[in-house]
């Protein structure tokens, strides 16, 4: 057998209202010195006695015959079962997991220190009580495997230009890598009757070893694209300034002049400091 089996045992009121009973004739027995029945009285209750337990809301019992498996108790309540039964408790809480920041390589070989944190629940308690060791220890070493996995199939970031395909990087397709990260739990932790409930990225940084030349290359990706942007901007001015002076015959410009003018526009726009005019009394030609 390798899948979970739910039971109901007997109600532990009615034990308890036999167990009573049975220690009211042992009373009565030592009281009317019938030793004989003093005795039997106290053996039932010794032997009764173990057999009760109690089943907590969101908690379980796994029950085993000498070293078989009966089956397992998961409703809440009062119960009474055979006293040589060996009765293991399995929680069917959420839990929370926050796995410790690891440094590996991500997939192109930089390093980087992540964690992740995931929340999940026992589904099956015969996996989780018999297929694993200790199914708590096995949630997280395969959740340390499953995030080094993860961090290896996506870059930290995306340096490529704007013109390419973007592709999924760990620190912006935040979806898409909680997604991939739940299933490859999922898949890992099924063997144990573990069910994930969420799964997402805790922690993610370069590697201190890096961290500061990546700093460096990410500004300078930003300032090429803003300036990337500019540069568009002004070429789009100066063509519209141009085409506005020669369509209302504002003046007209030779080709020399149209290069010194977009020259002086193109170093006006693109500048990063405030230009300073200078206002030109005479004529053109000077």
């Amino acid at each position: 057998m390798s899948q979970e089996k739910i039971i109901k045992l007997s109600n532990g009121y009615f034990m308890l209202f036999v167990l009573v009973a049975i220690l009211v004739g042992g009373i009565f027995a030592l009281t009317n010195s019938i030793i004989w029945l003093f005795l039997i009285a106290i053996a039932l209750l010794i032997i009764v006695l173990p057999g009760f337990f109690l089943v907590n809301p969101n908690t379980s019992k796994v029950i085993l015959l000498f070293g078989k498996y009966i089956g397992t108790v998961k409703a809440n309540g009062f119960y009474w079962a055979n006293p040589l039964y060996k009765k293991r408790g399995i929680s069917l809480r959420a839990s929370n997991f926050d796995s410790e920041r690891v440094k590996v390589n991500d997939k192109l070989g930089n390093p980087i220190m992540i964690s992740t944190i995931a929340v999940w629940k026992v589904k099956n308690t015969y996996k989780a009580a018999f297929e694993v060791d200790n199914y708590e220890n096995f949630v997280r070493v395969q959740s340390d495997a499953a995030v080094r996995k993860l961090a290896s199939l996506y870059p930290y970031d995306n340096f490529e230009d704007e013109g390419k395909e973007e592709e999924i990087t760990l620190r912006a397709s935040v979806n898409e890598v909680s997604e991939a990260l739940e299933k490859e739990l999922s898949e890992r932790l099924e063997m144990a009757g573990i069910e994930v409930l969420e799964a997402r990225i805790g922690y993610l940084a370069y590697a201190q070893e890096i961290a500061n030349a990546m700093l460096k290359r990410q500004q300078a990706t930003a300032i090429i694209a803003a300036r990337h942007k500019i540069v568009q901007g002004a070429v789009s001015m100066v063509e519209m300034a141009l085409e506005e002076l020669s369509k209302n015959d504002i003046v007209e410009l030779d080709e020399e002049r149209k290069a010194a003018m977009v020259s002086n526009l193109m170093v006006v726009l693109c500048s990063d400091k405030d230009a300073t005019p200078i206002v030109n009394a005479g004529t053109l030609n000077h």
